[in-house]
C-alpha cells in the first residue's frame, strides 16, 4: 500500500506518494526496532528547515510503512500554539517554550555575505552588530570603500532573523528601513549585484553559492572561519539551534521520529542544509536560544 503525505506549503496543499521513494545519500536502514510503529503526526514550522524536514518525513515512512508525517509550513503558522492545543505533534524553530520539551536537532550557523568586490573580509561582532544597527554606515570606518553600507533585511517571520538577532543581542531591529527579504535566493542575487550591501543567510546556502561561483564573500567574524567545526564547537558565535519541540510526553509516533531524526541517518540528512549534533542530542535548550517573547509568530 502506498503511503501518503500531505503537505500544506505556503497556503496551498500538496499530497505526495512516498511508496516507491529511493533513498540516496547512503542511508542504511537501521530504524527497523520501531518498525511496528503506525499512525500520523503533524510537523508546523515557518522557518528556512521545510527541506530537510520533507526529507526526514520521506525517510522515516519509507523505513515505516503504516506511518505517515505531515508538515503544516507557512509564515502565518502558529507553530508552538498548535504543539500545545495538540493540532501539531512537533514544531520547528530555534526558540524553547517552558511548557514544551525541546530537543536540539542541529545547528544552523549564520553567514554574514558582502559582494565578492567589497575589500572588507573580516569584522568583529561588534562590527556585525554596528552594521545592522546603522551604528555603521559607511563602509569607510572598516577600512573598505567610501560607499554608503546598504543593508539588505531579512524577514522577521523567519527562524534564521530570530537566531541572528540573539546572536548578536540586537534589539532594536535592523536600522533600515529597506523591504525585508525572505527567500535566500533573493538575497544572494541581490548582494551579488551591488557592490556595498551586506545581509545574512544559513551558512550552508552561503557556502554552496561559493561553489557555484555566485560574487559574495562570507566574511570572518572574530578571526574565526564560519564551518562545520567552529558553529559547532561554538567558537563561531553567529549561531542559532534547531529545536523540535513536543508536548513533554509525546506519543509512541513522535517519540520514534525523534530517535530517527537523532539517529546517524538522520543527522546525515540534516548535515545538507545544516551541522549536525553527533554523537547525541541533548534535550536542554543551549546557553543562545533565546525564550520567545510575547510578539513570537511561532506562539
Amino acid at each position: 500500500m502506498v503511503a501518503q503525505r500531505t503537505v500544506t506549503l505556503s497556503s496551498r496543499v500538496y499530497t505526495i506518494a512516498v511508496g516507491t521513494l529511493l533513498l540516496s545519500s547512503g542511508l542504511s536502514l537501521l530504524c527497523n526496532a520501531d518498525a511496528a510503529v503506525t499512525g500520523r503526526i503533524l510537523i508546523a514550522g515557518y522557518g528556512p528547515e521545510s527541506p530537510v524536514v520533507l526529507d526526514l518525513a520521506k525517510a522515516y515512512e519509507h523505513l515505516h510503512p503504516g506511518t505517515a508525517i505531515d508538515l503544516q509550513w507557512d509564515t502565518t503558522v502558529r507553530a508552538i500554539h498548535l504543539v500545545k492545543t495538540g493540532e501539531a505533534q512537533i514544531a520547528v524553530t530555534d526558540q524553547p517554550d517552558p511548557a514544551l520539551k525541546a530537543t536540539q536537532i542541529a545547528w544552523d550557523g549564520i553567514a554574514v555575505i558582502v559582494n565578492f568586490a567589497n575589500p572588507v573580509k573580516e569584522v568583529s561582532s561588534a562590527q556585525v552588530k554596528g552594521l545592522f544597527s546603522a551604528q555603521i554606515t559607511t563602509w569607510a570606518k572598516l577600512d573598505g570603500a567610501p560607499a554608503k553600507v546598504e543593508v539588505i533585511p531579512r524577514t522577521s517571520a523567519n527562524n534564521l532573523t530570530a537566531g541572528f538577532q540573539n546572536s548578536l543581542g540586537l534589539t532594536e531591529g535592523m536600522g533600515t528601513s529597506a523591504a525585508p527579504v525572505r527567500s535566500d535566493q533573493k538575497v544572494l542575487s541581490l548582494v551579488s549585484g551591488r557592490d556595498a550591501t551586506v545581509s545574512y543567510i544559513s551558512l550552508a546556502a552561503a557556502l554552496k553559492a561559493q561553489e557555484d561561483g555566485i560574487s559574495i564573500h562570507i566574511l570572518k567574524v572574530d578571526q574565526v572561519d564560519p564551518g562545520e567545526a567552529t558553529v559547532k564547537n561554538g567558537r563561531y558565535r553567529l549561531r542559532r539551534p534547531v529545536l523540535m519541540l513536543t508536548a513533554t510526553e509525546p506519543d509512541p509516533l513522535t517519540k520514534s521520529f525523534l530517535s530517527f531524526v537523532c539517529s546517524a541517518d538522520g543527522q546525515k540528512l540534516l548535515r545538507t542544509m545544516f551541522v549536525p549534533i553527533e554523537p547525541s542530542v541533548p534535550t536542554t535548550v543551549p546557553p543562545n536560544a533565546q525564550q520567545p517573547g510575547p510578539s513570537s509568530p511561532s506562539s
